[in-house]
């Protein structure tokens, strides 16, 4: 089978209703608007209603997406849903495959947490340079408000719920142009959702444990440390893959978990400030839903264009991080 080009042609994002802003948060929680804002660059995040599912504002985000990319559901070979917040443990890709109508599309979850949309975007590439797929949709979607304690105030002002999502085609040129991926396990235990069990007696000498899992905990500095030094690193690697300098970026596109991160690696990268792609206050941290979300708004206001070159980079939980270098459209 013959190698071929990735483009990145359609994109598209979905959000709850329901906005949450930092004013009234501190009604739930002993907080402020200054004291969220002056850390985190955060304002409002959006909420999931109990009747609003994952695969639901995941179905809403790809139908945009598809439609971008001016094809249509059954055109799909692959859909890939990056996230840590699937509607049943089993998986909800499946699920989004059936709402979209998707019936040519094989469909399966991956899980990297807020790294989950750059790891998609890397596998999702070697499934249509491979020759194996044509047509491949990219959701990031995350709810982690169903996973948040909402009386610790140092993680509960960070999260948000959304989902954003991209559709890759094989094309004559390759657009993704370079792209470093990296895990850490030895650090894991600086951000969990972990499951917290109790052990039950099935038989005489046979126990087993029963349980769910815990709300989200985190080391907010040593994510913050971790977070500053790698992500700088690992997007230099992706640049030196694809044979270009830094300058040569239009865009830089930063998981959006803290503007404090975001602009201590624009600095470390002499990226200047309006090329740094933010929408962190109004929507907090959306996990694997960010990225996408926040290209799918750049892309849809006019300010990302086709043949920018973007450099994304998602890190978080596991502890992962990655890089890609890509050129949006065709």
């Amino acid at each position: 089978m013959q190698n071929l080009g990735v483009a990145i042609t359609g994109s598209g994002s979905a959000v709850p209703a329901t906005s949450l802003h930092n004013q009234t948060l501190s009604e739930v929680v002993e907080t402020s608007d200054e004291w969220i804002a002056t850390r985190t660059g955060i304002r409002q995040r959006r909420l999931a209603l109990p009747s609003e599912s994952l695969s639901v504002l995941a179905t809403a985000a790809s139908r945009n997406a598809i439609a971008s990319a001016g094809i249509k559901p059954e055109d799909l070979d692959l859909i890939l849903l990056a996230t840590s917040t699937p509607d049943d443990l089993f998986g909800s890709a499946c699920q989004v495959q059936a709402q979209l109508g998707a019936t040519n599309a094989v469909a399966f979850d991956l899980t990297a947490a807020c790294s989950g949309f750059v790891f998609g975007l890397v596998t999702a590439a070697q499934y249509i340079r491979t020759g194996v797929y044509k047509n491949v949709l990219l959701i990031g979607a995350d709810i982690l408000s169903r996973w948040v304690d909402w009386e610790d105030r140092r993680t509960c002002v960070l999260f948000g719920d959304g989902a954003g999502a991209v559709v890759l085609q094989a094309d004559k040129s390759d657009r993704l142009l370079g792209f470093a991926l990296k895990s850490d396990g030895t650090q894991n235990h600086h951000l969990n959702l972990a499951y917290a069990s109790t052990s039950q007696e099935l038989l005489p000498n046979v126990n087993i444990t029963k349980g769910t899992y815990q709300p989200i905990t985190m080391n907010g500095k040593e994510v913050y440390r971790f977070a500053v030094q790698k992500v700088p690193e690992i997007i230099d690697k992706a640049l030196f893959q694809a044979n270009l300098s830094v300058d040569k970026i239009d865009w830089l596109l930063l998981h959006q978990a803290n503007q404090r991160i975001i602009d201590a690696v624009a600095q470390r990268l002499n990226v200047p400030e309006h090329k740094v792609i933010s929408n962190l206050a109004q929507y907090g941290n959306t996990s694997a839903a960010s990225i996408p979300l926040a290209l799918d708004e750049a892309v849809r206001e006019g300010k990302i264009k086709p043949n920018d070159i973007i450099a994304a980079s998602g890190f978080g939980a596991g502890l992962t991080w990655g890089a890609a270098i890509f050129q949006w459209g065709r």
